[in-house]
């Protein structure tokens, strides 16, 4: 275990040095300056008085703050969520074909390193780069916003750890590409597709309907019951954005289904892992 956490901390230096996970890092910040100067909030003895973005009135009726930033907390938390999982797909796509190309995988194995350590560690690092960029957004966005009015909530910062739960099963599906190609393109398109699938996993239920009755909805319903429900995971962020109380029973086996799902994938990467000859 000691030789994958190497690999994961090489990752995320070899990350911090790349211009491509460092223009999304400044796109991020961007996005959350322009929230600090452009947002204005109006709270006089608790209340939210009138609130504005870049000029533009928002909002005229006085109502308590808490209650009246819950739609702006519940829109943060699908931000971050989803903003974190497409950040995820985007910037981590290469990293899992760059430690398989031709030379580096060779270099790599003549170490005292176990092929299961060197796929691990690389999942670790991107979960944990994925981790403290959607911290970093939810959290910074807790803190304007905090500035701003004096309340501080938790809500996108719990959506950020939800969301990199969720992530979890997306970038396993990225690394069993990655293994079986090679192929950065693959990888990320591998992402996008299971991003996309796991979407509707969360609404099947309301697309099923779209099916004809028939073997067509029952292959729908068969294909997408063992996928995450990446949907709902984001519900409940936005239920305790709302103040609502969260559902734990439905909440652990979202959870649960998500991480069985990502240890299927993965052992599936490691059997394919084992199998080659480099």
């Amino acid at each position: 275990m000691r030789n994958a956490w190497a690999v994961a901390l090489d990752l995320l230096r070899e990350a911090r040095s790349r211009r491509w996970v460092l223009a999304l890092a400044l796109g991020a910040s961007a996005l959350l300056l322009l929230l600090a100067f452009g947002l204005e909030l109006e709270v006089v003895d608790g209340a939210l008085a009138a609130s504005r973005f870049l000029g533009g009135r928002t909002s005229h009726d006085i109502r308590p703050a808490e209650v009246a930033l819950r739609p702006l907390f519940e829109g943060a938390a699908w931000l971050v969520f989803f903003g974190g999982a497409a950040f995820g797909v985007l910037a981590c796509a290469d990293f899992a074909p760059t430690a398989l190309a031709p030379g580096r995988i060779e270099q790599l194995l003549a170490l005292p390193l176990r092929r299961g350590e060197l796929l691990l560690g690389t999942y670790l690092g991107v979960l944990a780069l994925l981790l403290g960029g959607a911290l970093y957004g939810g959290l910074g966005l807790s803190l304007i916003i905090y500035a701003k009015t004096g309340i501080f909530g938790w809500a996108p910062a719990a959506a950020a750890l939800l969301g990199v739960a969720g992530f979890a099963a997306v970038y396993a599906v990225m690394l069993l590409a990655a293994v079986a190609f090679r192929s950065a393109s693959l990888s990320g398109a591998a992402g996008g597709a299971a991003l996309l699938l796991f979407v509707a996993a969360g609404q099947r239920a309301a697309l099923a309907p779209l099916f004809a009755p028939g073997w067509g909805r029952a292959l729908f319903l068969a294909l997408t019951a063992p996928l995450p429900r990446l949907t709902g995971l984001a519900e409940h962020a936005a239920r305790l954005a709302e103040g609502r109380p969260a559902q734990p029973a439905l909440l652990l086996a979202q959870l649960g289904g998500a991480a069985l799902f990502s240890a299927a994938t993965l052992a599936a990467a490691l059997a394919l892992f084992e199998r080659k000859d480099f």
